[in-house]
């Protein structure tokens, strides 16, 4: 056994305590702006329905994508959508069919744990989640145990880091012997508190309590980041998320680890560990703003384009701009994007300036004048400035 003593090794463990006066404003501040993104949401009403879809898929992309990239495994996006796409019964207008039976499988544990969040957690719903994940039964290289705890014969599991024949430990969970029992008492814990008063704060626990018993091979932080996900639904009622936790965590993986090996060679005070999982929730939340009120602009473009004629090139650039573009659209990007002539691309982006759907890049002039996006398409008007734009792409 370790020198260190780990949090489960305390002898109030699993009694977790936090400070409430200390976590009280931030925890207040957070469910303000949780209201205010749900209330946004609500109040698109049919106006805004593919925005609001379109938003949703946004958010589970991510969500999808950065929990596996959080632990290093890269799925490959486009993949991800496409399942999503299938699952939820969207439009697959502009998406390409990829079959990924690994982004498959993430995508159904994510769709299961926000979609079922009112339904039992159990023993044989965790093992089909890690079952799910590593359908060959391999993670990387190597052979593991999938849909079932590990047991005395894969030894104790650490968390280390760094190369092989001096490796850092961060982190040593109970043995295998302990894992039927830990998880029978965090399971019980679970069903309780989802009837007492599900909340923010028990996101955080549940999330911590579990990597903290590390009871799978591999696929823990996963799953742990699913359940976290799974009970945040349940405390707003919606079986939809608008908001990716895992993006958030990633863009502070360093940080997340940090706090989650300090937090398991403690004492059971997990104050910090849901300050900080708070912090998260609210930087998850100002993003999924941002994400909306983007896919809401793109929306509003195309509603003001509707009677607008554009072929396939045009289009296809327009779209991409929309998406974000760096630097601004130019004669030698466009048709590098369009795969066409030069003198396509010339006509074809002067014809998007005069429909203004393009505008004038504000300082860029002359051989590196460049164009971007209208997005005040409809209000505005033809003037002097846009004339010269237009002569310039000509020229």
């Amino acid at each position: 056994m370790s020198a260190v003593k780990y949090i489960w090794e305390q002898s109030n463990w699993p009694h977790f305590h936090w400070d409430d006066g200390a976590i009280l404003p931030l925890y207040g501040e957070i469910c303000r702006k949780q209201g205010e993104l749900l209330t946004h949401f609500k109040g698109l009403g049919m106006a805004g329905e593919k925005a609001l879809r379109q938003s949703q898929l946004e958010v589970l992309v991510d969500e999808a994508v950065k929990s596996s990239e959080v632990e290093g495994v890269i799925l490959n996006p486009h993949a991800v959508r496409s399942s999503l796409v299938r699952r939820l019964g969207l439009p697959t207008a502009g998406i390409p069919e990829i079959r990924d039976r690994y982004a498959d499988g993430v995508v159904a544990v994510l769709l299961d744990a926000t979609e079922k969040y009112a339904e039992p957690l159990t023993n044989q719903r965790l093992w089909g989640w890690q079952a799910a994940m590593f359908p060959g039964g391999y993670s990387g290289l190597s052979a593991i145990r999938v849909g079932a705890y590990r047991t005395t014969s894969e030894g104790q599991m650490r968390v280390v880091s760094g190369p092989l024949d001096h490796p850092k430990v961060h982190y040593l969970a109970p043995p295998g012997e302990r894992i039927g029992a830990e998880m029978q008492n965090f399971l019980a814990w679970w069903a309780a508190s989802q009837m007492e008063r599900p909340d923010l704060l028990r996101a955080g626990l549940a999330h911590l309590w579990f990597v903290a018993i590390h009871p799978f091979e591999d696929g823990n932080g996963r799953i742990g980041r699913a359940l976290a996900e799974m009970a945040l639904a349940q405390a707003e009622k919606q079986p939809v998320r608008f908001y990716s936790l895992s993006a958030e965590i990633m863009r502070e993986r360093t940080a997340y680890y940090d706090i989650l090996e300090q937090t398991n060679r403690g004492n059971g005070d997990i104050t910090e560990w849901q300050l900080w999982f708070l912090a998260i929730i609210g930087k998850a939340l100002d993003h999924s703003r941002q994400v909306l009120e983007n896919v809401l602009a793109k929306s509003r473009f195309w509603q003001a384009a509707g009677h607008i004629t554009l072929n396939d090139r045009q289009r296809k650039v327009v779209s991409r701009m929309l998406e974000g573009f760096e630097g601004g659209m130019t004669t030698r990007k466009y048709k590098g994007l369009a795969h066409t002539s030069p003198a396509t691309a010339q006509r074809e982006l002067a014809d998007l300036l005069k429909k203004d759907l393009l505008v004038q890049t504000p300082g860029t002039a002359g051989r590196n004048v460049s164009y971007q996006v209208n997005w005040g398409l409809g209000c505005s008007e033809k003037n002097e400035i846009r004339s010269l734009a237009i002569n310039n792409v000509e020229k």
